[in-house]
């Protein structure tokens, strides 16, 4: 992960961390969400039908406790005036009345969040679906210009902020829009008058609310892009926590690291402090309403317009308004967010993706290997071409090895071939057939890779050369083993081949996985092989070993060996030498001595100073 990344800020709500960053364009990123809520509509409309019933049934208890109040007021009034006594019986009747109520709210409620729940991890399922189905199809060219900590991020912070925000604040959104209204109503049955003045208030808690969201999101912002800067160091100095140690850099790690810290702790203490004003000034602004209704609630009681059980009833409605403002201003910050995170995720999926493949491809079936390049030129950026006019033809069986110095475009050539990607102009043929006009997938079965950098994945040593065919039984894997000459060492290890390779395959040596990815080479059993720079971090003696077990694997079969040490591609039917994107030397090793050109100074700066 890229010591760049930026990892999403958290800010709680609802016991979560999100993210707090803004959407560019809310709109769009809330239509294009929409689209995946849409096969789920009709549970949602179910859920909202549900949300519906239980506000109905939770908000009638004020309403019903109100009675209580009132038949317990007029019975101490009448008992004090030895008029009557207070009637127990109807005020049972009105408890187990409200207990009924709020029991099936309660129900209502559980089914709602339910619905919602399930609804927001369906979209989450395929959000996720269509992630991983994108990837496959982006071109090499996308992964050079991001960041894996970027990439990464996308695909587990951001869907996850989506999901954590659907199944909660989604729920919470339909409770309190169906809430808002239908508490307005009760307040408008007890008192228009009150209402109004209640509503009053509104403008003000907005007005302030907003406020001080504005003023801490900038907060927020920069709490996230610290907190990315911080968790890229340490993460940066973990993986390279030897070379610290080596180079006595602990005490310049730590003083980045207190830089990065002191940064993020200003920055979460003042997005933190600011956000929290938001409840008591909303807590302040709703207790002047309260003082308000109240004067007004005894002038209306005193009038005989109003019972005193209504005026308890107001109040409470009044506190649940104003909560639930609360609690759509927080929602509405959350969707902020989650448009943010959803907008990410979506400029992904609207990456350009790979060139379609061909309408009508061609069986890669019977392939003898024979390549050949017509007038290649590439460049990872247009504005600078890299290989320029490259041509050459390679017969079937043959041996080639590529050579040259650091950046003449060895290793391009070969993701060329594979169709890693695509040329700027000219033509790769095998068997005088377009690799173009080969799916992809059929065309890279044809070759079996050794890269630079041996990738191993976490898992047993047996699963790991199975890669190169996940359908080889056991008995093929050692076999292909052997070929490798890496069958001795496995077996001196204390599991043998049920050995895990742990995450950063630390447990083996550098050498030991590029043996091990050339068994899986090797397994694969490919008509082109390809060699990059294959045996670089070999000693000399398993070297020999080595090349022992390519030639057998070689037979009969085209073969692609990039290396910078010249000693392991003597016996190449064909030496390409390249510089600067172009071939300057065609021939084998021995004519290509006696042409004292640049093969010959390359070979002599590597053997003849080490033979002084």
């Amino acid at each position: 992960m890229s010591n760049r990344e930026k990892s999403s800020g958290p800010k709680m709500f609802g016991g979560r961390s999100i993210s707090t960053e803004r959407a560019k364009d809310f709109k769009a990123s809330f239509y294009k969400l929409m689209n995946y809520l849409h096969p789920y509509r009709f549970r949602l409309i179910i859920a909202i039908i549900f949300a519906i019933g239980s506000t109905i049934f939770t908000i009638v208890g004020p309403k019903i406790l109100g009675e209580v109040i009132t038949v317990l007021a007029n019975g101490l009034i009448a008992k004090m005036s030895n008029t009557g006594s207070i009637d127990f019986e109807k005020i049972l009747q009105i408890v187990l009345l409200l207990f009924t109520l709020y029991c099936i709210s309660t129900l209502f409620s559980f089914i709602q969040g339910t619905l919602t729940a399930g609804v927001a991890q369906k979209v989450t399922y395929q959000l996720r679906k269509t992630i991983s189905e994108k990837i496959n199809r982006l071109p090499l060219k996308y992964f050079d210009t991001q960041t894996q900590g970027e990439i990464l991020s996308k695909i587990t912070n951001d869907v996850d902020t989506i999901s954590s925000s659907l199944t909660q604040s989604l729920s919470q959104l339909i409770n309190a829009s169906v809430s808002m209204i239908g508490v307005l109503v009760m307040m408008i049955s007890i008192s228009w008058q009150m209402t109004l003045l209640a509503l009053c208030i509104i403008p003000i808690s907005l007005f302030l609310l907003t406020n001080v969201m504005k003023r801490s999101q900038k907060y927020f912002t920069q709490q996230q892009e610290y907190l990315g800067d911080l968790n890229g160091h340490i993460e940066e100095m973990y993986g390279g926590h030897t070379v610290i140690k080596a180079f006595n850099g602990e005490e310049a790690s730590i003083q980045t690291f207190t830089q990065h810290n002191n940064k993020l702790y200003t920055t979460a203490w003042k997005s933190q402090f600011i956000s929290g004003l938001m409840q008591p000034i909303t807590n302040f602004v709703g207790n002047l309403g309260y003082v308000g209704v109240c004067m007004a609630g005894g002038y209306f009681a005193f009038q005989r317009v109003i019972s005193i059980g209504d005026i308890q009833s107001f109040i409470s409605y009044m506190r649940s308004f104003n909560q639930q403002i609360t609690q759509t201003a927080q929602i509405t910050n959350v969707l902020q967010s989650t448009m943010a995170a959803t907008e990410r995720v979506f400029e992904f999926l609207d990456e350009s993706e790979e060139i379609a493949e061909t309408v009508s491809p061609i069986s890669a079936n019977n392939i003898q290997g024979t390549v050949s390049f017509e007038n290649v030129h590439f460049g990872y950026n247009e504005d600078k071409i890299i290989i320029n006019n490259f041509s050459a033809y390679i017969a079937a069986g043959k041996k080639v090895a590529i050579v040259g110095p650091t950046g003449a475009g060895k290793t391009t050539i070969i993701k060329l071939l594979m169709r890693f990607y695509e040329l700027n102009s000219g033509n790769i043929y095998i068997d005088d057939l377009n690799i173009t006009d080969f799916k992809r997938s059929d065309l890279r079965k044809l070759f079996g890779v050794v890269l630079q950098d041996a990738w191993l994945f976490n898992g047993s040593i047996m699963d790991n050369i199975r890669y190169g065919n996940i359908h080889a039984s056991d008995e093929e894997v050692l076999a292909a083993a052997n070929t490798a000459y890496v069958d001795h060492f496995i077996s001196t290890l204390d599991h043998s081949y049920e050995t895990i390779i742990d995450e950063e395959s630390s447990n083996i040596s550098h050498g030991q996985k590029q043996l091990l990815t050339i068994a899986r080479a090797f397994l694969a059993n490919p008509k082109i092989l390809i060699l990059d720079e294959a045996t670089s971090s070999v000693d000399t003696r398993t070297e020999i070993l080595i090349q022992k077990g390519i030639a057998k694997l070689l037979e009969g079969r085209t073969s692609f060996i990039i290396a910078h040490r010249l000693s392991t591609i003597r016996d190449a039917d064909i030496i390409l030498v390249m510089n600067e994107g172009d071939i300057v030397e065609v021939g084998n090793h021995e004519e290509l001595l006696n042409a004292q050109g640049f093969y010959a100074k390359l070979y002599q700066s590597q053997f003849e100073n080490t033979e002084q």
